[in-house]
């Protein structure tokens, strides 16, 4: 198992109606037929912490059977039409993937 954690920083002048149309894209990516569950969410408004980072807008966490499967949603025409759409509003991304 394999879960591709991805944090996203946007640009600070995206309107609410471009960040839905971001929200849509996100959810379009945990339907890849790759990708065993996903789900995306923004930063909790826990108490800071030395150790806490939520200072980021957006993070996706998408689970995959196997690495196989992970680098053929890599590819995926979806995830890259995704990419294609919304690289010019990420400030930063930042990849975190870890194998269970």
């Amino acid at each position: 198992m394999v879960r591709h954690s991805v944090f996203f920083w946007l640009d600070e002048s995206l309107t609410a109606e471009q960040k839905s149309s971001f929200e849509e894209g996100l959810g379009s990516l945990a339907v890849i037929d790759a990708v065993a569950s996903g789900r995306f969410g923004t930063a909790a408004a826990t108490p800071e912490r030395s150790v806490t980072h939520n200072h980021f807008d957006y993070s996706l966490f998408l689970e995959f059977e196997s690495i196989e499967d992970h680098n053929a949603y890599q590819i995926h025409p979806d995830h890259e039409a995704f990419v294609d759409a919304y690289r010019p509003w990420f400030r930063e991304v930042r990849v975190f993937d870890t194998e269970f």
